[in-house]
């Protein structure tokens, strides 16, 4: 998943299931790990990227529609 515009929430999140996977098992080579760490990394930031951008659309709704109530999440 290297092309940005391939990617989604829910495909970012599996790849970084998939990373985990690889990363927990002792056969992975040093510097396969190092990669995938590093790709992980980016991944998670996008994926919090996403989440932020999806609590702001929410908030934007819930303070148009003043009858829903929003909890927050973190």
């Amino acid at each position: 998943m290297n092309k940005k515009n391939d990617k989604n929430f829910e495909s970012a999140l599996k790849r970084l299931e998939e990373i985990s996977d690889l990363l927990e098992n002792e056969d992975t080579p040093l510097e396969d790990s190092i990669k995938l760490f590093e790709e992980g990394i980016n991944l998670k930031e996008y994926c919090e990227e996403k989440l932020k951008s999806a609590k702001i659309k929410i908030d934007k709704i819930v303070k148009k529609n003043k009858s829903l109530s929003s909890t927050e999440f973190k």
